[in-house]
């Protein structure tokens, strides 16, 4: 994974989060709570967990383990 895909995958990442939450307000608006929390779920569990994959590669990174390659500058 170079940088650019690392950049990439994070904007997925919040967008995905970001994205559950107005599903949710929007979808109690016409459902039920349940409904909705069901309807938001699967995009916040995904989201949340690739933010907690890239934060842990991120860390690796810092340590040294396993480097993100640079791009060119």
């Amino acid at each position: 994974m170079d940088q650019s895909g690392f950049v990439k995958l994070s904007l997925i990442g919040f967008a995905l989060v970001i994205v559950s939450f107005v599903i949710r307000g929007l979808s109690r608006i016409v459902l039920e709570v349940a409904v909705a929390d069901l309807i938001q779920a699967p995009l916040a569990i995904v989201g949340f967990g690739l933010l907690v994959y890239l934060f842990v590669r991120a860390t690796l990174d810092f340590v040294g383990l396993w480097p993100i390659e640079r791009g060119e500058t």
